[in-house]
């Protein structure tokens, strides 16, 4: 939403939005010539020309329901996106996982080749110090969000299809469902353009079988068209060579860590072939990459502890994320997880109880409601109790979030990594970490 904004108001509209209280974002839209109102309110909306929000936003919101009763019109997120895009050439990114990184790494791709973009990632690019930028250039690069089923008003010419997983399926109500909806999405895309798909991913390449147009395969297999062989992970950064139709391209170093971001790595090539981006921009734009907000970032690094932050909230992200971090060799590894959704831990109990075999202490607290009512029987204590039944030796504690701080700095050891997970509010328990391992360094 708030990129939605900056832009419009980058465009000459007058902007006004409301959240719940202040932060970062409020205060940096303010100061771009938003006017923003904490809290909802039916007095909020009154003399403006259209109402633009978000599938989290409630049918008795009194902004809503007043809007509705002024008879202005309402603009979902992703159309009012879509209208953005209109007489520009859409780049979209869509995938259960790894579309915030991958947007980010097109956008700063672009941007480095000096195409000036218009962008919208669904995270802070840090290249560039915030999430949307109104550009002057032909490209449109945008991160396409399957949650809602909203990205299906997009008409892009270049699609990256990361992974397709069981994931939203409180709005899909089954897998199959939100396969439909990647299907469609796929043949949203322009005649004369192109998708990208990983190679790696089953139900992507079902979906392919039956698909007419242009599409390159992206993945670690060398089934794919662009695929790396001799892979270095390195920390958080990795070397890899590339090649294109088993013809070699060249050798990249990249500023992520992980097998996962290697993939997202050569979505990002394949389009910039496609392109016709010189390889030198895209060397130099995936080597200085400086990563996006909540996505393996580093909030301290002492000679004696590590503090990640990460917004893996789904069983495949958090199992990528252990595995990516585990490449820094920390002595121990102290997993703190916020569940996020009752409906997302409900249906993917099972799968979250596996995902944490790479650490060695594991502390979850209360599920982060997302504005969803709580489910009767579902809370974090109910998967903690599934984890200590698959493994009866497994560390693991239900603590409230206002106790982690203190009990993690009362358990920490030289050489150990603490990584905070979680789409919610988890991030406050790495920042005050962050904070207090600082202030005694």
């Amino acid at each position: 939403m708030s990129g939605i904004a900056q832009l419009l108001l980058a465009c000459g509209y007058k902007v006004s939005g409301s959240d719940l209280k202040e932060n970062r974002i409020t205060v940096e839209l303010a100061e771009s010539g938003a006017h923003v109102f904490l809290g909802h309110n039916a007095l909020n909306v009154r003399g403006a020309d259209s109402v633009i929000y978000s599938s989290a936003i409630k049918e008795d919101n009194p902004e809503l329901k007043e809007a509705k009763k002024q008879g202005i019109p309402l603009v979902m997120r992703a159309q009012a996106l879509a209208e953005l895009m209109q007489d520009k050439t859409v780049i979209t990114i869509a995938g259960s996982h790894g579309k915030t990184t991958t947007t980010s790494l097109v956008a700063y791709l672009l941007l480095s080749a000096g195409l000036f973009p218009t962008v919208a990632i669904g995270g802070i690019l840090k290249n560039i110090a915030t999430n949307a930028r109104l550009g002057n250039g032909k490209f449109f690069v945008a991160e396409a969000d399957e949650s809602d089923g909203s990205f299906l008003y997009y008409k892009p010419k270049y699609s990256i299809i990361t992974n397709i997983d069981r994931e939203h399926l409180d709005y899909y109500k089954s897998f199959e469902k939100e396969i439909e909806a990647f299907r469609q999405f796929l043949n949203r895309t322009d005649d004369d353009g192109a998708v990208f798909c990983s190679g790696d991913d089953s139900v992507l390449s079902g979906i392919l079988k039956s698909y007419r147009k242009k599409y390159i395969l992206f993945g670690l297999k060398e089934t794919s068209h662009i695929y790396p062989k001799n892979i270095k992970l390195e920390g958080l950064r990795s070397e890899f060579d590339c090649y294109y139709k088993n013809k070699f391209v060249a050798r990249f170093n990249l500023a992520l860590g992980g097998e996962h971001n290697i993939s997202n790595a050569l979505a990002v090539i394949a389009l910039g072939i496609e392109l016709g981006i010189g390889l030198e921009f895209i060397q130099k734009a995936l080597s200085g990459y400086k990563g996006v907000g909540r996505r393996l970032e580093i909030k301290f690094q002492g000679d004696n502890y590590t503090v990640i932050d990460d917004y893996a909230h789904h069983p495949t992200e958090i199992q990528a994320t252990l595995k990516a971090a585990a490449n820094l060799k920390p002595k121990r590894t102290i997993a703190i997880f916020q569940p996020h959704r009752y409906t997302r831990t409900q249906l993917l109990l099972d799968e979250f109880a596996k995902s944490f075999n790479a650490i060695d202490r594991l502390i979850i607290t209360d599920i982060y409601a997302a504005s969803e009512p709580p489910i009767a029987g579902v809370d974090s204590q109910l998967l903690c109790a599934k984890i200590k039944e698959r493994e009866p030796e497994r560390t693991v504690n239900f603590m409230p979030k206002e106790k982690i701080v203190e009990h993690v700095l009362g358990i920490l050891k030289p050489g150990d990594l603490v990584i905070t997970l979680g789409a919610g509010d988890i991030v406050k328990v790495s920042d005050e970490l962050a904070e207090r391992l600082q202030s005694k360094a």
